[in-house]
Parts: C-alpha cells; sequence; structure tokens
C-alpha cells in the first residue's frame, strides 16, 4: 500500500486491504453462513452437532483474529510509550518532563504526531486539561507521520 506524500489528522488511519477486507470478510461471510445452517437446522427439527460446532468455530475464528490484532496493538502501544518517554526526556524542560509520566498510554500514542517544536506545549495542555487522544491529534499544527503502524 503506497503511504501518504504527507501525514495528516485526516490520513492518518490507515487499512490493510488483506486482513480488514479480505480475511475479515472470509470469516464474516463464514459466520452468516453457519448461522443460516442452524436456522434451517431448527426450522427442520433436528439436531446435528456438526452444524452447531461449525457455528462455534465460526465465531472461534473471528475472536482469534481480533485478539491477535490487540495484542500486536497493545504490544505496539507500548513500544510507542517508551519511545515517547525517551523522546521527551531530550525535549522537555526536567519538570514538565517528570510531569509526562503521569500520561496515559492513550495520550503517548497520540502525542507521538506532534514535531518537537509543538511537543512541549501540548504535553502541558494534556495534562493540565486531561486531554483524550483525539482531542491531542486535532490540536497538532505540524504532523510528525507515524508510517510504521501496523
Amino acid at each position: 500500500m503506497p503511504e501518504p506524500s504527507s501525514q495528516t489528522y485526516a490520513n492518518h488511519r490507515r487499512l490493510d486491504p488483506s486482513y480488514h477486507f479480505l480475511l475479515f470478510g472470509i470469516l464474516a461471510v463464514n459466520v452468516v453462513v453457519a448461522v443460516l445452517a442452524v436456522i434451517r437446522m431448527i426450522k427442520g427439527h433436528y439436531c446435528d452437532y456438526a452444524t452447531l460446532w461449525n457455528l462455534v468455530m465460526a465465531a472461534a475464528f473471528i475472536l482469534v483474529i481480533l485478539k491477535l490484532r490487540m495484542y500486536a496493538l497493545h504490544n505496539q502501544d507500548r513500544l510507542i510509550r517508551l519511545e515517547e518517554q525517551l523522546r521527551m526526556k531530550t525535549l522537555l524542560p526536567a519538570a514538565l518532563a517528570t510531569r509526562a509520566m503521569e500520561l496515559k498510554p492513550s495520550q503517548y500514542v497520540a502525542l507521538r504526531f506532534a514535531s518537537d517544536e509543538e511537543l512541549p506545549g501540548l504535553v502541558q495542555q494534556t495534562l493540565d486539561e486531561n486531554l483524550e487522544n483525539e482531542q491531542i491529534k486535532k490540536r497538532i499544527k505540524t504532523w510528525r507521520p507515524d508510517t510504521f503502524r501496523v
């Protein structure tokens, strides 16, 4: 997937077509097919354990891909937090760098997009106003792209 020429709030979200559309689409259709088979079974007044098991497995496959995605994103958020803590130690005044340890993980994730020049002001605003990640991103004037996000 080609990277945008410059990243902004409007285009920073990323979709992976093979995951978000192909894989998830196939598994969603699989759930629908399994549900329809169970409905047909119930209307026919019989019990086929294989049909019920197919529905359980279809739901399990969906759960597996969602959990794998969540694990990858949580791990990535931990790395972003570490990177931003190191960045803040070098860019923030000592008193603000100490206070920056109060930030929530989602705030670190949003602040990674702020340019070095904007970071001190945004950290101060985030701490003073307890900004949420979308509020932080919307206040960024000079966007620092992150093209490595999964």
